[in-house]
């Protein structure tokens, strides 16, 4: 039985001037017509020209309008096309409005549910792949593997599960009276672990259990309810039993980090990847340069939850760190940082992950170009995905998006996907003149 979901219903019903065959090998062809193709973000666009794809994969790339009338075709018109984006930073299982006590009201199949609901928006904002670093129990887990096998169209999803943290850090819930938190979170439900020994056994559960990579809170958190800074948590061992645990089994460690000296640490102990770097420091940022770690510099902050509607202890973190937004980003291009875009969206909303990218330019300052290469080529680097995702080649998934103009003029055109395709499957495309 053919399985379909709402996101292929909804892709079915878009509007697009599509040709479909009734079957066969045709069936699984589509040839797209493109104005411009940025083949390779960073790199000048190709003129007109006509990408054929197979099974899921594009097979050539043609200059020219090139027909293949026993194939379904898309006619961009003036439009450019783009490798898909990526977001390496979302949390599918909660968004702006989740409030501190969902997890005594919502089920488990309501967090899948609603999880489902944030891949299908981001999904349709042009964003193919995503890598969530913490989400609530296995749904996400549930939630991936449904993407894989078809049962559902979503995101390509690489998934950390519950992050690593200290015990009362965060990660582990905290806000709560203790009978209620012992109930919802129960500690060997949470990431929580105390030395070497016990953190590399939560590293193992999280392998055992599916995890594509291992995400931990080295620091402080600005959404914690508790107002106790954002200075280093995980001590020095911890972090190298972590990553050390975490590389013999062949997964990267991404380090949620806003304090410099746990960002520092961090670094030391060898993390793959240091996620926010709020305060990252002029000697930081060389020793990152150095050790070629990734900065993903979050911004959700700037364009996610409304200060009113978090606690006094949240309101004062988030104030601090607005106030420094844009400085990590200035300091890791002034050094040469690896970048990967990732936005934080849970924090800020789902579907509108593309509007960092104008942050990202005014912020930083980035080139489009720039910021436009961190979403794809060098994201899909940063997830050891570079055979397949991140650019318009030969042999790579079918995952590209449409916007009608060129964004390396204008990056706010990314916010605009009009035609979205993953996996050579057309989930959004709108008709109308570029």
């Amino acid at each position: 039985m053919k399985k379909l979901s709402v996101l292929a219903i909804g892709a079915s019903l878009s509007g697009g001037a599509i040709a479909a065959p009734a079957g066969g090998d045709a069936a699984r062809t589509l040839v797209i017509h493109a104005g411009a193709v940025v083949t390779i973000p960073g790199e000048e666009p190709l003129g007109p020209t006509t990408v054929v794809v197979r099974g899921g994969r594009i097979s050539e790339i043609l200059p020219g309008h090139v027909e293949r009338p026993d194939a379904r075709s898309i006619d961009l018109g003036n439009r450019t096309l783009l490798p898909g984006l990526i977001d390496t930073h979302v949390h599918f299982s909660f968004s702006p409005e989740t409030k501190l006590w969902s997890a005594a009201i919502n089920t488990a199949e309501d967090v899948a549910l609603f999880a489902f609901s944030n891949a299908k928006k981001t999904l349709e904002a042009g964003f193919t792949t995503v890598r969530d670093v913490g989400s609530d129990g296995y749904s996400i887990h549930a939630l991936r593997d449904a993407v894989n096998d078809g049962t559902v169209i979503g995101p390509r999803i690489f998934l950390s599960g519950t992050s690593l943290s200290i015990v009362g850090g965060h990660g582990d819930m905290s806000g709560l009276n203790r009978k209620t938190t012992e109930a919802l979170y129960p500690y060997d439900y949470t990431g929580a672990c105390t030395g070497a020994v016990e953190c590399a056994l939560r590293v193992r559960e999280a392998a055992k259990y599916g995890a594509d990579l291992i995400k931990i809170t080295a620091t402080g958190g600005i959404m914690s309810q508790q107002a106790r800074g954002l200075g280093q948590h995980l001590s020095d061992d911890e972090l190298t039993s972590i990553v050390t645990t975490a590389h013999g089994l062949g997964l990267k460690v991404a380090a949620h980090a806003h304090g410099g000296a746990g960002i520092a640490a961090s670094v030391r102990a060898g993390v793959d990847s240091i996620e926010h770097g709020t305060w990252l420091d002029e000697e930081t940022a060389k020793l990152m340069a150095a050790r070629g770690t990734w900065l993903v510099p979050t911004l959700g902050l700037l364009d996610g939850r409304k200060t009113s509607d978090a606690s006094p202890a949240v309101q004062a973190k988030m104030a601090e760190a607005r106030r420094v937004a844009g400085r990590n980003i200035r300091l890791a291009v002034r050094h040469k940082v690896k970048f990967a875009f990732g936005t934080d969206a849970g924090v800020s909303p789902h579907g509108q992950n593309a509007r960092q990218f104008r942050l990202m330019v005014e912020q930083g300052p980035m080139t489009p170009m720039a910021a436009l290469r961190s979403a794809t080529v060098d994201a899909a680097t940063l997830l050891g995905q570079s055979d397949n995702l991140g650019t318009i080649e030969v042999g790579k998934y079918a995952d590209m998006i449409a916007v009608a103009g060129d964004p390396y003029r204008d990056i706010t055109l990314l916010e605009h996907a009009s035609t979205v395709i993953k996996d050579g499957q057309v989930i959004r495309h709108e008709v109308r003149a570029p």
